[in-house]
């Protein structure tokens, strides 16, 4: 998120799973909408967070699914690790609601260049998402940042791409 804000608006943790509650940002945008909001919510699988808790988030992201103002779904996805089972889950969920979703599939930089592509395809094939949907990002290598600001402003200003 801090990469597509362009400056750091998140905390980043070294643990994952650290986000307990609903933040929003507002970031900026060209065009006539001016800015859109973006909810960064809890992990949904990878926290080591209780039961209990990791019920409330899923009843937050389900919640938040069901924003009739909603305009789509940023789903970051590490490219080094296999979908989860709850990964599969999202996407049913997405699915059901026909959310759009544009899958940014983070840490490229982590994975050899040659092996991006292949992974690429094999997340897209495992969580069926078509080309459009997946974007190979990095923050470090700042690696498909613009694709992805590109494909948001597509998404809350249809036309514009």
């Amino acid at each position: 998120m801090n990469a597509l804000a362009g400056r750091r608006i998140a905390k980043v943790s070294g643990t994952p799973g650290k986000t307990r509650m609903l933040n929003v940002f507002e970031m900026p945008v060209a065009g006539p909408v001016g800015a859109y909001y973006l909810l960064d919510l809890p992990g949904y699988g990878y926290s080591r967070a209780s039961r209990v808790d990791r019920a409330a988030f899923r009843g937050l992201i389900t919640h938040t699914l069901d924003r009739a103002r909603l305009a789509g779904v940023l789903w970051l996805l590490d490219i080094r690790r296999e979908p989860s089972d709850d990964d599969r889950a999202m996407q049913e969920l997405f699915a059901e609601r026909e959310t759009p979703v544009l899958a940014a599939l983070t840490k490229s930089d982590a994975v050899a260049r040659a092996a991006r592509t292949r992974r690429e395809r094999e997340l897209r094939s495992a969580l069926d998402l078509v080309d459009d949907q997946v974007i190979v990002t990095s923050a470090r290598q700042n690696e498909g940042i613009e694709d992805l600001r590109e494909a948001i402003a597509g998404l809350i200003q249809p036309g514009t791409t």
